[in-house]
């Protein structure tokens, strides 16, 4: 959508404005993003850009020409294992025992990452089998091997969302926590917003 290049992503203004202009456009109820402390320049860059653009989006008289919204987005932060300046702290947890398999297959065409960059930057490039079927295999076991850590480290918010019995057998989860600069994540707009829970 934008014309900016890996690893070169500046939280300008000029960039803001694209980001204003775009969540405008969409009109979302949820926006989604890293958290403002991660190892990506792109990642923390993105952040800041979205949490900059949050208020801005609902200002007439910022970007104009592009009619403002009403409300101010949801934005949650997706999970990570950074410590400072604070830990991740869910407020949502999902279960995606689901589509394990589907956000595999996903992530399995996505070649240059998962198979080259990623394994060559963690020093793993040679453990990244050459047959197709093999790679997704050995994808997988990494995959779930995150996805079942989340559920087993935020099982208790699962239980709470879920209820004791379903909560207590999840096997893969993601986890999101809510970004104070949108609008309010609540009991109320929760069902809407993530639509999983009995």
């Amino acid at each position: 959508m934008f014309d900016n290049h890996d690893g070169e992503l500046m939280p300008s203004l000029e960039n803001r404005l694209q980001i204003i202009r775009a969540i405008r456009d969409f009109k979302p109820d949820l926006i989604m993003t890293h958290r403002p402390n991660d190892y990506h320049p792109d990642h923390r860059y993105t952040s800041i850009l979205v949490q900059d653009a949050a208020y801005m989006v609902t200002v007439p008289n910022i970007c104009a020409l592009s009619p403002h919204l009403e409300k101010n987005p949801v934005i949650v932060y997706l999970s990570d294992n950074f410590q400072k300046p604070y830990p991740f702290s869910p407020d949502v947890v999902v279960a995606i025992d689901d589509v394990i398999e589907k956000k595999i297959d996903m992530l399995h065409c996505h070649e240059s990452q998962f198979y080259e960059w990623l394994p060559y930057n963690s020093g793993t490039l040679k453990d990244v089998p050459n047959n197709p079927e093999a790679r997704r295999k050995w994808l997988a076991k990494r995959i779930k091997n995150r996805f079942h850590s989340i559920a087993e480290k935020y099982r208790a918010r699962l239980k709470e969302l879920y209820g004791t019995k379903l909560g207590a057998n999840i096997q893969y989860a993601e986890a999101f926590e809510s970004c104070e600069y949108g609008s309010s994540l609540t009991t109320e707009n929760l069902p809407h917003l993530f639509p999983f829970f009995s």
